[in-house]
């Protein structure tokens, strides 16, 4: 496989992830009771966050002239840890609503970094993955912080 065709790869398996990160969210949006009001906020930011994402890669395989992952990831791994952690939401016990996101953010914060370091990503794609990794290991050590705090 080209470095090109490499770099697709790499980005559409991103734009598979974050659209699993904000159907998590999304879910864990639903199910989340009042008072875990706090949370509701933090993991709208964080859907938005991986809307905006999915916009800037779909834009990088766009401008190779490559077909763009829309959807959610339909196989086994990584991409899938976001699917599955959307139906464990319970909706009450904040420490267990904290364990899943940030398992969740776990597998997404990995992705970026296998993209970074063995993805093969074109020149154009790096400096975008680099800034969305950054700001995904933000999101990663808030929720984890708040998940040490409720425990």
């Amino acid at each position: 496989m080209e470095t090109t065709e490499k770099s697709v790869h790499v980005l559409n398996d991103l734009i598979e992830i974050n659209n699993d990160r904000i159907a998590g969210f999304e879910k864990a949006l639903a199910d989340i009771n009042d008072e875990n009001a706090d949370l509701k906020v933090l993991f709208q930011e964080y859907a938005t966050q991986s809307r905006k994402n999915s916009q800037e890669l779909t834009a990088l395989v766009a401008g190779h002239g490559s077909d763009v992952e829309t959807g959610t990831s339909v196989s086994g791994g990584l991409h899938r840890a976001w699917i599955d952690v959307k139906s464990l939401f319970g909706g009450s016990d904040r420490e267990s609503i904290l364990d899943e996101a940030e398992r969740g953010e776990d597998a997404i914060k990995a992705a970026y970094k296998k993209a970074l370091t063995e993805g093969e990503l074109s020149a154009s794609a790096v400096d975008t993955v680099t800034a969305q990794a950054t700001e995904i290991k933000s999101a990663h050590d808030k929720i984890k912080a708040l998940r040490d705090l409720a425990s």
